[in-house]
């Protein structure tokens, strides 16, 4: 394996400024950007559906990235990273262990949104050594009452988007109403800050290939969350539409321990709407 690293006394603190890395671990070039302090724990990031390195809302890292050691990544197939996305959430997770250990990291914290969180709870169950805090956002647990409707919804926000020439994460993130059409334009005008060395596009196939394998989540056997133990964290807006907001509420009562806020009057991103409140939440969290 090998990888292009940037000096090392060099801290960004803005996500449009962290420069596209590259490392080779398991027959895939995984695509990734780092920013914040070095040293200690790193917070990993686990991105959604049909989403690159470019999606992460610069209102969220980079105050995360101010107190801690932030990674975002492409996992296999998807963006800038090569191979084929897998059909299944659970190899999802294998190849993010796979990408999170050619790093050299032995413990992580994840942060993670939608398909992110699904691949987050696959992998703690199966690598419970590997991560010591969980913050899962806008997803739910495999076999989640609707969890197999998410591509449905999905196609049909795409249809609405494309009929008003809009982007289509204004539909699916958000309400369509005074409070949310503001904060989506706002979100995705966001998303475009940096404006050089951007990803590439995340490929149709691999956006249809997700969607299967989400879709398998949802049809699969109710997950047995008794088994994350590590403190975690779960946020999402009280009207969800792809994927439920009661699901959010499913995950707190099964794992225990764990914190749940919900946001009002927003939808699927509701912790894009609400980041001058959840950012404070998500921080006092990560330094317990």
């Amino acid at each position: 394996m090998s990888t292009n690293n940037h000096a090392q006394d060099d801290v960004i603190t803005a996500y449009k400024d962290a420069p596209a890395q590259t490392i080779h671990a398991g027959g895939v070039t995984y695509a990734y950007r780092e920013l914040g302090p070095k040293g200690g724990i790193p917070v990993v990031f686990f991105v959604h559906l049909a989403a690159n390195l470019d999606n992460w809302d610069p209102r969220i890292i980079d105050p995360i990235a101010a107190q801690h050691h932030v990674i975002t990544f492409d996992n296999r197939g998807v963006g800038a990273s090569t191979g084929t996305v897998p059909d299944s959430i659970e190899a999802m997770a294998d190849d993010a262990v796979t990408f999170i250990k050619a790093l050299g990291f032995d413990q992580v914290d994840i942060f993670s949104f939608s398909l992110g969180g699904m691949v987050a709870q696959a992998l703690v169950v199966k690598h419970p050594g590997l991560v010591r805090k969980l913050i899962l956002t806008g997803t739910g647990p495999a076999g989640g009452k609707d969890m197999d409707k998410v591509a449905s919804v999905t196609y049909y926000d795409i249809l609405r988007a494309a009929v008003t020439r809009s982007d289509p994460k204004e539909f699916l993130f958000f309400n369509r109403n005074a409070t949310g059409k503001p904060a989506a334009r706002a979100f995705v005008q966001r998303l475009k800050e940096r404006t050089t060395d951007r990803d590439k596009p995340v490929a149709v196939k691999a956006f249809q290939t997700q969607l299967k394998a989400i879709k398998k989540w949802g049809r699969s056997p109710a997950a047995d969350l008794s088994k994350i133990s590590q403190p975690t964290l779960i946020a999402n807006g009280d009207h969800d539409r792809m994927v439920p907001s009661v699901l959010s509420e499913d995950l707190h009562r099964r794992i225990k321990g764990s914190d749940l806020v919900i946001y009002p009057d927003s939808g699927h991103g509701g912790i894009f709407q609400f980041h001058d409140r959840f950012v404070p939440v998500a921080l006092e969290f990560l330094a317990r």
